[in-house]
């Protein structure tokens, strides 16, 4: 997503140039391209798929649109095997229309994930739960906190449900870093993602994600703190940014494998990810 201009192609061919062994993919550009197809292009071009996002938006009341989501999710968990990745990430869905009931949106959160959990360890993939800002609430994502997706994943296999842990939904969450140290005795760290938090915010918000170094956030910090908690997988950038997105594709992966280097650690085996 952070360089989302580049067709899948071209982006292979950029990581390469760039170093970049590790992609993180999102649904849409994959169907459009096509799922097998897709594998193939990252096989052949010797990139790991790290994540598939996203499944989710499981907070439907209608018994109609709940067993299409939950049918959704289903082909996501099979996309995500073909593609080769063991990690699929929930964005969980905001608030129905006319319902302020946050704890029933949770609970049927939890009724899905029931259902999902078998279904994707079947398939060799973990779901990942990503809190987000808690600004996403109503439309989004009713889990805000690494706390409340914690409790929600603690009720299943860590193999099955665990976490996303990204610093743009978190960074203000002074209880986040001993969340982090409970998910990680849990196993259950399933992705780590930057972005950067820049004001002001754009109209709109959802893609004000800032390029790393360019706000409020110590990455260093919170690579800090995942790596205490035990996790050794990949870092994943994920920008969504209109400004990136209007530069050339090319340009913004090799400068976002330069800012991880410069602000979150050594990048001799560079993985800045999505």
């Amino acid at each position: 997503m952070t360089v989302k201009q580049l067709p899948l192609p071209e982006l292979a061919d950029a990581c390469a140039e760039s170093g970049v062994t590790n992609v993180g993919l999102w649904r849409e550009p994959v169907q459009s391209y096509g799922v097998g197809a897709t594998a193939t292009l990252v096989r052949d071009a010797g990139l790991t798929v790290t994540t598939l996002c996203r499944g989710g938006f499981l907070t439907a009341i209608d018994p109609q649109e709940r067993s299409s989501a939950l049918d959704d999710n289903r082909r996501a968990i099979e996309e995500a095997a073909t593609l080769g990745t063991d990690t699929l990430v929930l964005v969980s869905g905001g608030l129905p229309a006319g319902s302020k009931d946050l704890h029933g949106a949770r609970e049927r959160i939890a009724d899905a994930l029931a259902e999902l959990g078998p279904y994707a360890e079947r398939h060799g993939v973990r779901l990942a739960i990503e809190p987000l800002h808690p600004m996403y609430a109503a439309d989004r994502c009713v889990v805000s906190t690494l706390a409340q997706a914690l409790d929600l994943a603690e009720r299943f296999p860590a193999h099955q449900v665990g976490v996303t842990v990204d610093t743009y939904h978190l960074w203000w969450d002074d209880r986040a870093p001993e969340q982090i140290a409970r998910a990680g005795a849990g196993g259950r760290i399933h992705t780590f993602q930057l972005a950067d938090w820049t004001t002001p915010l754009p109209a709109g918000v959802l893609n004000g994600r800032g390029q790393i170094g360019d706000g409020a956030i110590d990455m260093r910090e919170w690579k800090g703190y995942v790596e205490a908690a035990g996790y050794t997988g990949a870092i994943e950038v994920e920008l969504f940014n209109e400004g990136l997105w209007a530069r050339d594709g090319r340009e913004v992966l090799a400068e976002t494998a330069a800012r991880f280097a410069e602000h979150v650690g050594d990048c001799a085996d560079p993985r800045p990810g999505k």
